[in-house]
Formats: C-alpha cells, structure tokens, sequence
C-alpha cells in the first residue's frame, strides 16, 4: 500500500511540474512575466523564491497539499491591475503566436517526457517474455488462423510491411492496434526442424470490440507466453492441496487431452466444470521425475458473470525472458515512435468513444491509476518508467482536447481569433467555461466509476 502511494505520488508530481514548467519555460522565453509556479493545490507546503532567475522575473515556486494538478499564474491584465511599464510583459498583451506557444508548450512537454522516457527504456533494457505462443483459445481467431501453440514470432506488421517482433509484449501491442484500429496483423513464424519461415494473417478486422481488455484478447486467442505446465504454488485447504498437488508437479495430461503448455492448463483448468457443478477428473503429472496419477475436483468461480473453474494453485513456470535494448540512436527513435503510436491510439479511442464506437469503460481516472503506479513500481524500475511515459502520454493529448477548459480549449480560442481576428467575446468565453467544466466533470466521475468497477466490482 505505501509503494502505491508513493509511486503515485511521484508520478503525479513529476507529470505535473514537467506540464507546468513546459508553460513557464516558453512563457518566460517570450518576455512574459510569471508570478507563481505551482505544484498542487491547497495548502502551501513549500515556498520559495530562486535569487537567480530570469531578467525581470520574480518567480515564487510552491508545492502545494493536494497533488492533483497544477497551474502557471502570469502577470495579466485580465486577473488584475498591471502597472503601465510592465503591461508589455503581461499575457494578454502578447501577439497570437506567443499566447498560442506558451499554451501549446504544457501538453508538448508531457509528450516530449514521454519520448525521453521511453528512450531510456530502450537503453537500459528491460527483461520481457520471448514472443512464443502458448496454445490459443479454441476457436479463436489465432486457433482459426492456423496457431497451434509453441510457434515464435519473428516479424509482424500491417498491410505487407512487416518489422521484427523484440518480445511477446511487442507483439500484444501490435495486436491490441489492430483490433482497435480492424486492421489484419499479418505474422512470421519462425521455421522448425530445418523448415523455412512461413506467413500467416490473424484476421483483427473482424473482431468487434469496443474495450482494450482481456476479453478482448480471448477473443484473438493470444492470452500469454508459451509457458511449462507446471504447478507452482498451491494455496492451503484449495483444491488442489486437496488433491495432493504440489509445487514442481509436470501436469503432462488431464483426461484425455495432453497438455503442452501453462496457458493451455489454465484454459482447461476454466473448462472443467459442468453446468455449475465441477468435473472430477484425473491427472497425469510427473513429480521428480516419476510419472502419477490424480484426481482432481476443481472449485466452481462465478468471473464477469461466467462460471469457470479454479484450483487454487499458481498454474505454469515463468516464460522465456530475453533483454529487449536499443543502440543509441535507434533508442531515440524508437522512443519517438512508441510516443506517436501510443498518442495517435489515444486520440483514436477518445475519438471513438465521443462517436459510441467505443466503450466509455475505457475511461481511467485516479484509482486505477495509483493501481498501475504501485503494480509497475513493484516490476522495478524500467516497468515504472514505461507506466510513466504511458501516463505523460495521456496526460499531453488529454490536454490537447477542444474544451474550454483544457489547454487544447483555449488553442481554439486562439484559432478562432486568427481566423476572424477578433477574440471570443467575455460572454462566449464564460458559457463555454461553464459547459467545459460540466462535460469534465462528468468525464472524471465516469472514470471514477470505472475505477471502482475494475478495482472492487
């Protein structure tokens, strides 16, 4: 619980003062005067004052109680008198393309933090599963495209143009663009026994999901690495102590059907049950060695409203790893291309949401947040830093949506004055405030909602 908060904490203050200092930073570089660089809201917690700043700024910096936001306060004659030998360093006063920067530099920030950080993950490395498939999901699309289970990926891609796959989370993320986006991944699956690579399509057009969740992914059948089918740890008074299972046990067949791989245990492990009752059945395992036989009665859980079978036991050894780094140069660019593809998916999904084509379950807010915080933190640090980007990410296109309120609000204020070159009158602009914090505040207390769906429903 203290490394949630912590790792949430952490992460709210650091997107937040590289949001506001992209805002201060091009604020000050176009002569314009700012009063105070907050971190926080509320109560002052720390306040001080640099001696050596910027010629005719006196910054005051403060951190304030409640993390959840911060803001730029710029001397501007519409918040208050300005002394007439300063009105040439007061906001309002600037031209069209020194407001429109200094508005636009916030959002631009988070999305060029994003693209440092996700550069040094690319040099530092991080440890990922390697792109070998366990069984698919009967009669999912990956089982109907011709995946048994076992194969490596080496290269996938759209349209023809295929790229090398670094690690099974390289290839979920290109699945979860195509399913969102109806686009066909077309995969190479390394060759075995002296057999050369062959293609194959996985048809993610014809998928119809509205939600980037699991189900989402049973659907495309792909649900993990390959993995051994062996069982880990096994909870007390489950069903599978019951049943004499232990840790280290080889699970090579249930019933009549072999088992190759940890994926394909834990789907028949669900399957195990009829109606609402469970299924005995018997297991061969191999335990140091020597072959045993079991029978083993499942416990019946109610998941998203479908019963399934559970034995209380850690199910499947850890994948294969391998160390996915970049070089130098292909590290930065890797960086600015993961931060282009994860803004282009965003606004796609916001999109698709605002049009009914996308669930609004797909809304995070907060909780889940501080969820994902504490989850990657636990991974260690190069996990962190990717939840990092992932949320400056969000954070930067968030901010550039058209409402009034939010920064990409105020650029339209600003389009507007160039196209007809005058600005939105005092009236325009106090309705459009008013509706933009009514349709945000809705939009927090669906995510909210959500969040306490996901983390309690």
């Amino acid at each position: 619980m203290m490394l949630t908060v912590i790792a949430f904490v952490v992460a709210l203050g650091v997107l937040i003062a590289v949001h506001e200092y992209g805002h201060y930073r091009v604020a000050v570089a176009c002569g314009v005067k700012v009063e105070r660089f907050s971190v926080g809201f509320g109560k002052t917690l720390f306040r001080w004052q640099p001696k050596r700043q910027h010629p005719g700024q006196q910054t005051e910096f403060v951190i304030g109680a409640f993390p959840l936001g911060g803001y730029v306060k710029m001397l501007d004659e519409r918040e208050g008198p300005v002394a007439p030998e300063e009105r040439h360093r007061a906001f309002n006063t600037q031209p069209l393309r020194s407001r429109a920067a200094i508005v636009a530099a916030g959002p631009i920030a988070n999305l060029l933090l994003a693209v440092v950080l996700y550069t040094a993950v690319n040099w530092i490395g991080v440890q990922e599963p390697v792109a070998k498939l366990a069984r698919p999901v009967a009669a999912s699309l990956a089982e109907v495209a011709g995946l048994r289970g076992g194969e490596q990926i080496t290269r996938a891609g759209f349209d023809g143009d295929l790229s090398p796959v670094q690690s099974f989370e390289d290839l979920r993320w290109r699945m979860t663009r195509g399913a969102l986006d109806g686009r066909d991944l077309t995969l190479e699956v390394a060759g075995e026994g002296g057999r050369p690579a062959h293609q194959l399509v996985l048809p993610l057009s014809r998928i119809e999901t509205r939600d980037a969740d699991p189900q989402m992914f049973r659907k495309i059948g792909v649900l993990a690495p390959l993995t051994r089918p062996e069982i880990g740890e096994v909870m007390v008074d489950s069903a599978a102590a019951r049943a004499g299972l232990r840790n280290g046990d080889l699970v090579r067949a249930i019933g009549s059907t072999a088992i190759i791989d940890g994926q394909q245990l834990r789907e028949v492990i669900r399957a195990s049950i009829e109606g609402a009752q469970p299924r005995t059945q018997a297991w061969q395992i191999e335990r140091g060695g020597r072959p045993l036989t079991l029978d083993v009665t499942p416990e019946v859980r109610e998941e998203n409203g479908v019963k399934v079978g559970r034995v209380g036991a850690y199910v499947g050894a850890p994948p294969e790893m391998v160390t996915v780094r970049q070089g130098l140069v292909d590290g930065v660019w890797r960086g600015v291309v993961r931060t282009w593809e994860v803004s282009a998916l965003t606004v796609r999904m916001m999109a698709k949401m605002v049009i009914g084509e996308a669930s609004i379950k797909n809304l995070s807010g907060p909780l889940t947040i501080a969820d994902y915080a504490g989850k990657s933190a636990s991974l260690g640090f190069t996990q962190y830093l990717v939840f990092l980007a992932l949320i400056s990410v969000s954070l930067g296109v968030l901010n550039l949506m058209p409402l009034p309120v939010l920064d990409g609000g105020h650029l339209m204020y600003y389009l507007w004055e160039g196209l007809t070159g005058k600005s939105v009158s005092d009236a325009w602009m106090e309705r459009l405030q008013r509706g933009g914090v009514a349709l945000l505040l809705v939009m927090m207390s669906v995510a909210l909602f959500n969040d306490v769906t996901r983390l309690f429903g």
